[in-house]
């Protein structure tokens, strides 16, 4: 099996050095840049499977070297940011990173963490990666599901919406399973984090709450209903 090829963005040389090398010993391929633009080139000449972006680099910084890599590709992207209260963590969710790790970290953290991300892009069963999502495992599921003039196609992992298709990164398509296969049913932040982003730990309830709002600007803003205090539903 080919090795993972992690594209790593850090303008730091002792963390970029050093993490580096800790990928590398746990089996990952690893291309590492000092800054956004050298970042840019090396995605669009290499391709790799995850790319871990700092968000205070030179030249491009992270959200913006985020957004450019989410316009032509939906690969997985982690941020890297020094403060867990940083704005610049939503800024990075809302420009498409499907996930974050606060500095200092653990390079046993940092692998379990990308490691997580990449079963649920692509080394978890199910088509494209995409476990059965909430619902009795037994029960047989329709492969295409209606709200509306929203059409989920479970076994093709395709949205329309009016007919039209509507182009989901694999975070938000397993996001939107886990609400259109329990509609009207209260999904709590803590059960998304573990069903959709893999954590069997507590995480930072803004992921979910960033990634339902891009998910209701690509399906409309009023099919998901924040249920306050308890978490978010799907509108039948």
């Amino acid at each position: 099996m080919a090795e993972t090829h992690v594209l790593f963005v850090e303008d730091d040389d002792v963390i970029r050095e050093a993490t580096q090398l800790a990928l590398e010993r746990d089996g990952f391929t690893v291309t590492a840049m000092p800054d956004g633009l050298a970042g840019l080139e090396a995605f669009r000449a290499n391709r790799p499977d995850i790319a871990l972006l700092d968000v205070m680099v030179p030249g491009l910084d992270g959200v913006s070297l985020c957004r450019r890599i989410r316009d032509e590709s939906t690969v997985p992207v982690i941020m890297l940011s020094a403060r867990a209260d940083s704005i610049d963590v939503v800024l990075g969710l809302e420009a498409g990173a499907d996930d974050y790790v606060t500095k200092p970290f653990d390079g046993a953290v940092l692998v379990a963490r990308i490691r997580a991300v990449l079963r649920r892009f692509g080394h978890a069963s199910g088509p494209n990666g995409a476990r059965p999502a909430a619902g009795d495992a037994d029960d047989p599921v329709e492969a295409v599901l209606r709200f509306g003039d929203l059409e989920v196609d479970t076994e093709g992992m395709e949205v329309r919406k009016g007919g039209e298709n509507v182009a989901l990164t694999p975070t938000e398509m397993r996001l939107l399973l886990e609400f259109s296969n329990a509609p009207g049913t209260v999904l709590s932040r803590d059960r998304l984090l573990e069903r959709v982003w893999d954590y069997g730990w507590g995480g930072d309830t803004r992921v979910v709450d960033v990634h339902v709002q891009r998910l209701r600007g690509k399906i409309g803003q009023d099919r998901i209903e924040t249920v306050r205090g308890f978490g978010y539903k799907l509108r039948g």
